[in-house]
């Protein structure tokens, strides 16, 4: 299924994506109170209700979709995943690190698929783009081995990990050049676990106005989905709602000296998943 986050006639609500439609699961959802992280939290309970569920209906053409879910407890992100983005980076003179690499990106910073993106006032001159294939965490779960990782998935989404770059490389960590608001579009929807076969064999590829800037496979990641829960697991409980960002091909904006400015849109889009697209504008 792909669960959604919507508005419509100025109504929050959880919904499923059937087809060019969404489906209003405000019915089968009421004791979640609208939150896709409540829902998650229940879904092994609700899941053949919503399966079931067929009305209302809507055209997505007539709704906003926000971002699935607008408050997970944790947002964390795994810096140089894919070979040749580390590459690119360390000809930029960065290290490749010899382990995992994660950041926090403050929940704050999440945004809706199609909303418009800041470019902020207090750094202006370095933001980045980077497609990424988002993980939802589905059960609450510590000490996960890798064979048992993909049990705790919810499902999968879309994310572009924008980048204040200046800000980023400002301190000994990325958080707070990872965590401007508005840069951490995710969406559109959650395609849940069990219509994604392989998650390693998803194709991903980020536009700026038109032009293709990255393309790569999720197989070609340094350390796949299942090593990056078994890793985080051995330190912090992950929970319900909980979003991974996996990693970003090459081809990102500082790799040519190439950045955001006011009017840019950038699209990503994984195979099977749907895309997101986001349009820069100055701060206000």
């Amino acid at each position: 299924m792909k669960l959604a986050t919507f508005t419509v006639a100025g109504q929050s609500r959880l919904g499923k994506v059937v087809g060019d439609t969404v489906v209003d699961l405000s019915d089968v959802t009421h004791s979640c109170g609208g939150s896709m992280r409540a829902l998650l939290e229940n879904y092994d309970t609700l899941r053949d209700a919503i399966a079931a569920a067929e009305g209302p209906t809507f055209a997505l053409s007539d709704v906003t979709l926000e971002a699935p879910i607008s408050d997970p407890r944790k947002f964390l992100a795994i810096g140089m995943n894919y070979q040749a983005h580390a590459d690119e980076a360390a000809a930029a003179g960065i290290p490749i690190p010899t382990s995992q690499l994660w950041f926090n990106k403050q929940v704050t910073c999440i945004t809706g698929p199609f909303a418009t993106i800041d470019v902020p006032r207090a750094a202006p001159d370095m933001v980045d783009y980077e497609a990424e294939l988002g993980v939802v965490i589905g059960k609450r779960c510590r000490h996960v081995s890798r064979d048992d990782a993909r049990s705790v998935i919810a499902g999968y989404l879309v994310c572009n990990d924008v980048t204040a770059r200046d800000w980023q490389f400002r301190s000994p960590t990325y958080t707070l050049g990872k965590s401007f608001d508005t840069h951490g579009p995710i969406g559109p929807w959650i395609t849940t676990a069990d219509e994604v076969d392989d998650p390693h064999a998803l194709t991903l590829s980020l536009t700026l106005n038109g032009e293709e800037r990255q393309r790569s496979s999720t197989s070609d990641m340094i350390y796949d989905i299942y090593d990056q829960i078994a890793y985080l697991t051995q330190v912090m409980t992950l929970e319900p709602g909980d979003v991974l960002a996996t990693g970003t091909p090459a081809g990102v904006g500082i790799a040519e000296n190439r950045f955001m400015k006011a009017g840019d849109v950038v699209r990503v889009t994984v195979d099977g998943l749907g895309f997101i697209e986001n349009r820069f504008a100055n701060e206000a």
